[in-house]
C-alpha cells in the first residue's frame, strides 16, 4: 500500500476515470485532494493536450520531477505542498488523553458539523466522509467544558488517516489537538491499526511543529499545479 491509496481510501472523490495515463476526479466540489488528476509516468504532449480539455489541476508526486517541468513550461503554477506524516499508534497512546477532552461518534453530530463549517469545511467535504467505506468516526474535541474541536479519522490498510482537524479559534491553546490526535489514536489501536497519520501543507508551520512534537516524521507527499485563471483557454 501506498501513502496514496491511504489518502485516496480515506478521502475519496465522488468518481473517478481514467484518461489514457491519467486518472481523472470529480471531487463534488470537496476541494482539490479529491479533484485534481493525477498521472503514472511521464505522458505525452498529446496525452497531456487531451487531459488538459477536461482539467486545469494536478497532483505531482515527488519523483515526477519531469511532469513537473513540462506543467511550469506550460504555464502552471505550484501550489500547497504538502507533507504527510506519521509515526506508531502505539506512540500516541499515551499519556491517555482526559476522558473529557474528547470522544469518538459516528455519524458526527451537528456541533461537530458547525465546528468545521467555522473553520471552512462544508457539506461537500461532510460528503468525502461519507463516501469512505472502511472503518471511520470523528473526534468531538472539548475543551474549558464546550464543545471545542472535531476531526475525522479513517482506517486503511493498517494506517488510520486523520483529516479535517479544526480547532475552535478561542480554544486553540489548550491542547485539544493533541488530545483529538490521541484519541484518535486510541480508537485505532483497538481496530488493530498499526500507524497514525496526517497530511499538512508546508505553510501550515503551526500545525507541523504540533506532529513533530508529537513524534510524527515525513516529508513532502504531493503539490498541486494549477494553471491561473486568467491562462486557462
Amino acid at each position: 500500500m501506498t501513502d496514496y491509496d491511504l489518502l485516496h481510501a480515506t478521502w475519496p472523490p465522488a468518481s473517478l476515470r481514467s484518461l489514457g495515463p491519467f486518472t481523472l476526479r470529480d471531487g463534488g466540489g470537496g476541494g482539490k485532494r479529491v479533484s485534481a488528476a493525477s498521472v503514472e509516468g511521464t505522458p505525452t504532449d498529446p496525452e497531456l493536450d487531451t487531459a488538459e480539455k477536461h482539467t486545469d489541476l494536478f497532483a505531482v508526486r515527488p519523483d515526477q520531477t519531469d511532469f513537473d517541468m513540462v506543467l511550469a513550461d506550460r504555464g502552471y503554477e505550484l501550489v500547497d505542498p504538502t507533507l504527510i506524516l506519521s509515526c506508531d499508534v502505539a506512540a500516541l497512546t499515551t499519556p491517555e488523553p482526559s476522558p473529557v477532552s474528547g470522544f469518538t461518534v459516528w455519524p458526527p453530530l451537528q456541533v461537530q458539523r458547525d465546528i468545521w463549517a467555522e473553520g471552512g469545511i462544508g457539506p461537500a467535504r461532510l460528503a468525502v466522509m461519507d463516501r469512505v467505506t472502511g472503518p471511520k468516526t470523528s473526534i468531538l474535541g472539548r475543551a474549558q467544558d464546550k464543545p471545542a474541536g472535531a476531526a475525522f479519522v479513517a482506517i486503511h490498510g493498517g494506517t488510520v488517516m486523520v483529516h479535517a482537524v479544526e480547532v475552535r479559534a478561542g480554544l486553540r491553546r489548550f491542547g485539544l489537538a493533541t488530545h483529538m490526535m490521541r484519541h484518535a489514536a486510541r480508537w485505532a489501536q483497538v481496530r488493530a491499526a498499526t500507524r497514525i497519520a496526517v497530511l499538512v501543507t508546508e505553510a501550515n508551520t503551526a500545525a507541523i511543529a504540533l506532529y513533530r512534537g508529537l513524534g510524527l516524521t515525513g516529508g513532502r507527499c504531493y503539490h498541486y499545479r494549477s494553471k491561473p485563471k486568467d491562462t486557462r483557454p
